[in-house]
């Protein structure tokens, strides 16, 4: 324990911001309710058979909402799971439409001059998936190609970054959803899809022929995922925290990643079969929200 208590008291200093007109708390207390953002980013997020909320985030982020229950005293408390994509996740924390969007967000320290992040849950890193047949395998073959990636995430300034270095001229598009962006290369109307590795295997293991698909290319950057919530509500970061570090010391975490990357998943019953990485389990010893820089 005094590992985790340690841990708290550096993790609850680096909640700062100015205070929210109602901060998160006394609205989950006035509501009975906590609103959690899910964006279809399996097996992070996504919804299954049975419309309801599901993945390895969501099930961290209603162990979250147990702990928020217990130190509010509600044990009535609601989830309610709110619908976001890569551009609403932001708009929608901001204008209180959802306290928590638990998925596949990077947490970087742009993003952390706005939003807040607790600790990460996963590390991924960018590789581009293209067509088994399309005879791409690295960046330099992509040259003049048309490249598409989903609108809002960071993978979009990393491409703009490669082209302008590489002088690959990719012909660079953007569309509403990570499984648009696929349907695109299924559909041979774009050559490649980079994102971040984790999900174009999520991707490719759920479409109807994995084998017509390949993940290729030198990692073009390291992204830490972190649940974020709203800047400058210390005491509500302060329990999601303290939630995470007890998930991880108990070893929780652990038994919840093997769920979802070491064994059959719905809604296919695809194997993602992606032990944990090192980068996650060395950073998982020394928890911190000050990553991705």
């Amino acid at each position: 324990m005094k590992h985790l208590t340690s841990a708290l008291t550096v993790i609850g200093l680096l909640a700062c911001g100015h205070a929210a007109a109602e901060d998160t708390l006394a609205k989950i207390r006035r509501t009975e309710t906590l609103q959690i953002g899910v964006r279809e980013t399996p097996p992070f997020a996504f919804t299954d058979a049975n419309k309801q909320a599901t993945g390895y985030a969501v099930e961290l982020c209603q162990r979250i909402a147990d702990g928020i229950r217990k130190e509010l005293k509600l044990p009535g408390m609601k989830i309610q799971y709110v619908p976001i994509d890569s551009v609403t996740r932001f708009s929608a924390l901001v204008e209180n439409k959802i306290d928590m969007e638990c998925g596949s967000t990077t947490n970087n320290a742009e993003r952390r001059q706005k939003y807040g992040f607790t600790i990460p849950h996963f590390f991924s890193s960018v590789k581009a998936l293209v067509r088994t047949d399309s005879g791409i395998r690295n960046w330099g073959q992509m040259r003049e190609k048309t490249v598409v990636t989903t609108r809002g995430t960071t993978t979009v300034q990393l491409l703009n970054s490669k082209n302008d270095i590489s002088a690959l001229r990719m012909k660079l598009t953007e569309s509403a959803s990570d499984q648009e962006s696929f349907r695109m290369v299924e559909e041979k109307k774009a050559d490649a899809f980079p994102m971040d590795d984790v999900l174009l295997y999520s991707l490719k293991a759920e479409s109807k022929n994995p084998a017509d698909f390949q993940i290729i290319g030198e990692p073009l950057s390291v992204e830490p995922y972190s649940i974020m919530f709203r800047k400058g509500d210390p005491a509500f970061k302060k329990i999601v925290d303290a939630e995470m570090l007890k998930l991880v010391h108990d070893g929780d975490i652990y038994k919840i990643y093997d769920r979802w990357f070491m064994k059959p998943i719905p809604p296919k019953n695809a194997n993602l079969k992606m032990p944990m990485s090192f980068l996650l389990r060395d950073s998982l010893r020394f928890p911190s929200d000050q990553l991705g820089d």
